[in-house]
């Protein structure tokens, strides 16, 4: 058997160093839907609806999950497992206004009274919540019927947690930096991630290319 010279190995040796460095290969998410294999006018797979008629749809040749404009309240749907605590979900959104009215929407970690990352055009902000209780709010200029990206992560810290949000409209780049950001002195919640909506302005709120991940 031919062993191989020293002067191969020193050749090889980069690639071999690059390749240990580089460790085994990123794993995917925890959980991503473009729903483009979900039936129309169903709920998709891998979720539970806790308020409202959430159906996917399909305009264009493209598929999305969407809520009627009507009734009036706020609604919300868990996709994904659960998970313990520190993790990172996004979607993107779409929503129109009516005359001097507003839609709300927002993706939350950590279960129903987990942390919350809203968009409010009504308000022209974009707000933390725990739960129900705001915990901060930051000005944000929401574009009407266009698809805005919203990404919330939570990560564990010494003294509890750091909560941070950040959005964007498609067809920009993602900021580099989060638009808001909060300290807790809790852990992170464990529990699913959830989307969630209330239809003020009457017409139907869109959603798509949800994913759940891990905090990198």
């Amino acid at each position: 058997m031919a062993f191989p010279t020293l002067s191969r190995i020193s050749r090889l040796l980069p690639f071999v160093c690059a390749a240990a460095l580089a460790g085994p290969a990123l794993a995917g998410p925890i959980y991503s839907n473009d729903f483009e294999n979900d039936a129309v006018d169903k709920v998709p797979a891998e979720t539970m609806v806790l308020s409202g008629d959430f159906q996917v749809k399909e305009e264009g040749g493209k598929k999305f999950l969407e809520l009627p404009g009507s009734p009036l309240e706020t609604f919300g749907l868990l996709f994904g497992p659960a998970q313990p605590g520190e993790a990172t979900a996004s979607g993107r959104f779409f929503g129109t206004k009516q005359g001097r009215k507003f839609p709300a929407f927002g993706i939350s970690l950590g279960g129903v009274s987990g942390y919350r990352l809203e968009m409010s055009g009504g308000k022209k902000a974009l707000e933390l919540f725990k739960g129900d209780e705001s915990r901060g709010t930051v000005p944000y200029e929401w574009t009407s019927g266009a698809w805005t990206f919203l990404r919330i992560q939570v990560r564990k810290t010494a003294d509890g947690c750091t909560v941070e949000g950040k959005a964007w409209t498609e067809g920009t780049p993602e900021p580099a930096k989060w638009n808001i950001s909060i300290d807790e002195k809790i852990p992170p919640p464990a529990g699913r991630a959830a989307i969630w909506g209330t239809p003020y302005s009457g017409t139907p709120i869109r959603y798509d290319d949800l994913l759940l991940d891990a905090v990198k």
